[in-house]
């Protein structure tokens, strides 16, 4: 069972529907050196990527030796070149504009109320200070500007009091996040540099499995690292690979991508960027997830500009409708909840206050389609959402216990999370 949302950590209501059900949200640990659950309010499994700084088992990449078939295809690359290195030649062209991003974060556990009382600080004094913990992550990153824009992954800095870049020749600069966006984990920092190398961005719309592409990054501190293998499949949502709560298609790739990798780039055979390398699943081999990069590149140009980016916001959890979800939900509401459709988007819980409520929007609602377009699963109302405009009005059809309804919802800016 998949569960998604298009909202933040919020309350939201639920009643309507059977207590019983359960989410199955997967815990996915990104490949910077801090973890996070992006399964929002969904309970956690067992998926993930280890921690760069407390994860020292890197992952190799399983090979298949049980073709039988004695025709040897050659991969894509090979039929635009002769050279068997094609690779060599990418990384050198590439690799000076590949960095390495360290990140640090101090937290201070709070003090006692009472202790911040002038008359205890006058017995006591400060020796109720507040101990100071220090926690430090790793990534990539790659620069896309001479003048020292670099693009990573929101979660490599996230939070973060120093960000310092490496260069591969070298040089260490501090760096300044421009703005980062959780929803799709993009995010943008800005060095003192310029006449800096960069890559040239490609075109992510255009892919296909089987396509050879290159990683490049700092896996496990192991700087200027390269691997290289197939793209294995494209538009892989968020809850294929346990985050419900990202707005991305990945790509998938079986190149070896570890802890430290995340933020760094994913090229094709002609060393332009197609992906930033972001996830790996926990137990796989050869399961690497990029966010593609017409998606980064369009969040990139936000945040360069305005330092935040603001996503359309319905208020809902949701769920793909299947006769097994009809079915629980006819048993557990002894027949009270009555759903006709056989297929659509079966609303779980609706948030307070939010422009799914004010439209009257329930849980146990079907979405059957928007602005006249059917959607079958979660993953098509989200992407409609992300393509609509924030204050324009979506029509959604939808079935109410049996009978089809026609609702306008006005898509609000996307809340931003509360912090933990």
């Amino acid at each position: 069972m998949k569960i998604t949302h298009d909202f933040g950590h919020k309350k939201i209501d639920t009643k309507s529907l059977p207590q019983r059900w359960t989410a199955t949200g997967i815990m996915l640990m990104l490949l910077s050196g801090a973890m996070m659950s992006l399964g929002g309010c969904l309970p956690s499994s067992s998926v993930g990527i280890g921690n760069q700084r407390n994860d020292s088992q890197a992952q190799t990449e399983a090979q298949n030796t049980s073709d039988r078939d004695p025709v040897i295809v050659p991969p894509p690359i090979l039929a635009k070149s002769s050279d068997p290195n094609f690779v060599v030649g990418v990384v050198q062209k590439v690799g000076p504009a590949v960095v390495r991003i360290d990140s640090t974060r101090i937290v201070s556990s709070r003090r006692p109320d009472e202790f911040n009382d002038p008359f205890f600080r006058r017995f006591f004094g400060d020796q109720q200070s507040q101990p100071r913990q220090t926690i430090e992550g790793s990534g990539s990153g790659f620069i896309i500007n001479s003048g020292g824009q670099i693009l990573t992954n929101a979660h490599v800095v996230d939070g973060a009091d120093t960000v310092t870049v490496t260069l591969k020749d070298g040089r260490t600069f501090d760096g300044k996040v421009l703005g980062e966006d959780r929803v799709t984990d993009v995010a943008v920092i800005k060095i003192g540099a310029n006449n800096l190398p960069t890559i040239a961005l490609g075109n992510s719309e255009t892919l296909q499995p089987g396509e050879a592409v290159i990683a490049i990054g700092n896996p496990l501190g192991l700087n200027n690292t390269v691997t290289s293998g197939i793209l294995s499949a494209t538009g892989r949502s968020g809850s294929d690979i346990g985050a419900s709560d990202k707005r991305v298609d990945y790509i998938q790739t079986d190149a070896a991508i570890n802890p430290g990798n995340s933020g760094g780039p994913l090229l094709n055979a002609e060393g332009q960027v197609i992906g930033m390398n972001t996830a790996i699943l926990r137990g796989a081999q050869g399961l690497g997830f990029a966010i593609p990069i017409n998606t980064a590149q369009r969040i990139a140009q936000q945040l360069i500009a305005k330092g935040k980016v603001d996503h359309p916001y319905l208020g809902v959890a949701m769920e793909t409708l299947t006769p097994e979800i009809k079915q629980v939900v006819s048993n557990a509401s002894d027949g009270q909840l009555k759903i006709t459709a056989n297929k659509g988007v079966l609303i779980r819980g609706v948030v307070r206050g939010s422009p799914a409520a004010t439209a009257g929007l329930r849980a146990g609602d079907v979405i059957i389609s928007i602005n006249n377009k059917s959607v079958a699963k979660n993953e098509e109302v989200l992407k409609i959402l992300e393509n609509s405009q924030i204050g324009s009005p979506l029509q959604i059809q939808l079935e109410r216990n049996g009978q089809r309804q026609q609702v306008a919802v006005s898509p609000a800016p996307l809340p931003a999370p509360r912090e933990s």
